[in-house]
């Protein structure tokens, strides 16, 4: 499965459906700051607003597993 990044995902979803940064700040109820910090990648978010955003495009973030070679 190819992976993405949340940034990367966010701002491909984003483009589109043809939404500015600030529509999506709209439609999603979080901050236009927080829309380009999210896109800009920043390693710290807090996961609810990830989710108002997500929400828009039918996603989520969840809990996936890590495919190791040896068990922990």
């Amino acid at each position: 499965m190819n992976q993405t990044t949340l940034s990367t995902f966010v701002k491909a979803m984003r483009k589109q459906y043809e939404l500015t940064q600030v529509e999506l700040s709209e439609k999603s109820g979080v901050g236009l700051r927080f829309v380009r910090e999210l896109e800009q990648g920043k390693p710290t978010l807090r996961l609810d607003k990830v989710n108002q955003i997500l929400n828009l495009f039918g996603h989520e973030v969840g809990a996936i597993p890590i495919h190791r070679n040896k068990e922990p």
